[in-house]
């Protein structure tokens, strides 16, 4: 029988599926989503999701691209527009990403596994868009001589990705109190982030001329 206790709005109903499965997700990983559970949440009888989703892939996937979405929104509110520094507003990614994952742990737990749903249309443009930033901005610091000319700009924006994920993952799996007990996470990761772009800018920029 539906859940009568959670009505959805009339005319919105894809959007009271996606907030039923991330509850789901939230309180029993993405592992225990299904139609008919998402459906009773919802307050709706069982067959009704498949008028917007067709399976419970094309509802994951429905998810993600909110995931996807949120993050793209973080990430640019997160850039200062008047900050000229390449490696400054690399930085500033990996903190909109951070505080999305920690925002948002059931849209990074349903983006992180691609064994349960791939990305694909507006996740994958998204997902495309925030790497090509990433790498316009390390092509920058490149060549501005804030990175050397030698640098291997792939490895490096991979390694950037790395990082971040494995903090928020690292949170969003509740790792912080065994390796650093003392402390906010926020603050830790934010600690971590820059002495990574510290790193970068001591260690891979281009030596300087002779006059």
């Amino acid at each position: 029988m539906p859940d009568e206790s959670k009505p959805y709005h009339h005319g919105d109903l894809a959007n009271a599926l996606v907030t039923a499965a991330i509850a789901i997700i939230e309180e029993r990983g993405v592992e225990h989503v299904s139609v008919r559970e998402v459906a009773r949440r919802a307050g709706v009888s069982p067959g009704a999701p498949f008028r917007h989703f067709p399976s419970k892939s094309a509802l994951l996937a429905a998810v993600a691209e909110q995931a996807m979405e949120r993050l793209s929104s973080a990430v640019r509110a997160a850039q200062a527009p008047h900050d000229d520094d390449p490696l400054d507003q690399l930085e500033r990614i990996g903190l909109g990403y951070l505080e999305w994952a920690q925002d948002n742990p059931a849209h990074f737990e349903i983006v992180s596994q691609r064994s349960l749903v791939g990305l694909e249309g507006r996740s994958r443009e998204l997902n495309d868009e925030i790497r090509t930033r990433m790498l316009s901005l390390l092509e920058s610091a490149k060549s501005t001589g804030q990175l050397s000319k030698d640098a291997d700009i792939d490895t490096l924006v991979l390694s950037c990705r790395a990082l971040v994920y494995g903090l928020a993952r690292m949170l969003v799996d509740g790792h912080f109190p065994e390796w650093q007990p003392n402390g906010n996470p926020a603050q830790w990761m934010k600690r971590s982030l820059a002495l990574f772009i510290g790193e970068l800018r001591e260690h891979h920029r281009e030596p300087s001329q002779p006059g």
